[in-house]
């Protein structure tokens, strides 16, 4: 089935999250942090976010929070108030919450230079109970990388290196800003595994200025003579009217939705020859990978950094614009650096905006969880967990599957199933699930 052009032209959330950012409100602070730190269960493992503000070189696909800086001078003012919020954060938990997974996102954390990421893994297992296993991972930008920076990764404790790539096209990345040669990208894939990195992902895009399916494959073929265990292929996500730079990308270089849908098929059919899963709509990994094993048995997570097999239920964030994930609901910090580093000063937590989940909402987010990462959810599992309060999300299903024409998704077997053919726009169907979404449509990215 060729999808329509009202399917590919669809603008819906990508659900790392429900309810999703832009309905998070102010009116939850740091005393609502505190309150939920405190209900967290002793022994029961959390997870860690640290989020890096910074790069070198700003990309202009990128729509992450960042600044670019030439001088480190904010770097190292900056990672002071990081100690300051992670000392925040080691009080509340008072040693009986530990650490089991950590994640250093950004902007680029590869730009710290080597003894301050040395130094912030010390202060992290100081203040923290972080357990002798935990699952550390980083997000690597190769044009950073050299030899003392990959021993301190390992020194950090690293488990995983996640390495962006996008495209190696000279044309596209040329486009975008990212200029980054398979060279150097081998270089800290290497680097990173004789250091005992032994898990590496790569992150691709799709949709990118003047990218056409013979350059996304092309990537796709010379990303797999790395043998990378993992492979995230987004969706280039266009969104100028928030990320300011990515105006410098003319919207006629961009590709159609069909263009988009084709390249990621393309993409996606080599991957299956080669050997790997697919995890849920954009991921990838080998069929021993943790991500493979927990999609097999039915444990896959979804948050704000994609796909994960991380069993913690809470997720903590420290720095601007990071966001915490609670049973109660979510919290983010301020965005602005400046204000970040006035508030940890004055208060110790940073927090401004979020959401406290109604009955109602628990439901609805476990079920777009279901479907984003299993393509389906089973209404006993549903009423074994909520009860009563299932009910609402079970008949919405069924009366879905019943009115789909296109044979999207379907109902059988106690459960609703999104279809082979209707897996491609999962997130359409998951946004019918959404009464945020469907009562205020907010701006968002492309659904393919």
């Amino acid at each position: 089935m060729l999808p329509t052009a009202t399917m590919l032209d669809a603008k819906v959330p990508r659900y790392t999250s429900y309810p999703t950012a832009p309905h998070f409100h102010s009116g939850l602070g740091p005393e609502t942090a505190r309150q939920w730190i405190s209900k967290l269960p002793a022994g029961k493992p959390v997870s860690l976010y640290l989020h890096i503000p910074f790069c070198d070189r700003l990309c202009w696909f990128c729509a992450c929070h960042t600044k670019q800086t030439l001088r480190y001078e904010p770097v190292s003012a900056y990672l002071r108030v990081l100690q300051a919020e992670i000392a925040t954060i080691g009080r509340l938990l008072d040693g009986h919450v530990p650490v089991g997974a950590i994640h250093l996102g950004g902007g680029s954390p590869t730009m710290l230079r080597p003894n301050d990421l040395i130094a912030l893994g010390a202060y992290l297992r100081n203040a923290l109970h972080v357990l002798p296993d935990a699952d550390i991972s980083i997000e690597i930008d190769p044009n950073d990388m050299d030899d003392q920076r990959l021993d301190a990764l390992a020194e950090f404790g690293t488990t995983r290196a996640s390495l962006g790539i996008q495209d190696f096209d000279p044309r596209v990345q040329e486009a975008i800003n990212r200029l980054q040669s398979f060279e150097q990208t081998a270089y800290a894939v290497d680097g990173a595994r004789a250091r005992g990195i032994n898990s590496v992902n790569l992150d691709l895009l799709y949709g990118l200025p003047h990218q056409t399916v013979e350059s996304a494959t092309a990537t796709f073929r010379q990303a797999l003579h790395l043998a990378p265990d993992r492979m995230a292929l987004f969706g280039y996500a266009h969104v100028p009217w928030m990320k300011k730079h990515q105006t410098q990308i003319k919207d006629e270089w961009l590709p159609d939705g069909m263009e988009r849908y084709a390249q990621s098929e393309a993409v996606r059919a080599l991957a299956l020859d080669a050997g790997y899963r697919a995890i849920g709509i954009d991921h990838f990994a080998m069929p021993g990978d943790t991500l493979t094993l927990a999609s097999i048995q039915g444990r896959l997570r979804r948050n704000f950094q994609g796909y994960s097999a991380d069993q913690c239920d809470a997720i903590i964030g420290l720095g601007p614009s990071a966001i915490s994930q609670f049973a109660q609901g979510y919290l983010q910090n301020t965005p602005a650096t400046g204000d970040y580093t006035r508030r940890i000063e004055d208060e110790g937590l940073a927090t401004v905006r979020g959401v406290a989940l109604s009955e109602d909402d628990r439901v609805r987010r476990w079920v777009i969880e279901k479907l984003m990462c299993d393509f389906r959810f089973s209404s006993d599992d549903a009423i074994r967990r909520f009860g009563a309060l299932a009910g609402d999300v079970i008949m919405q299903a069924k009366h879905l599957a019943a009115m789909e024409s296109d044979r999207l998704c379907e109902w059988r077997d106690h459960g609703f199933d999104v279809t082979p053919k209707g897996r491609p726009f999962v997130r359409l169907i998951a946004a019918r699930f959404d009464t945020y979404f469907s009562a205020a449509p907010t701006r968002h990215s492309a659904a393919v």
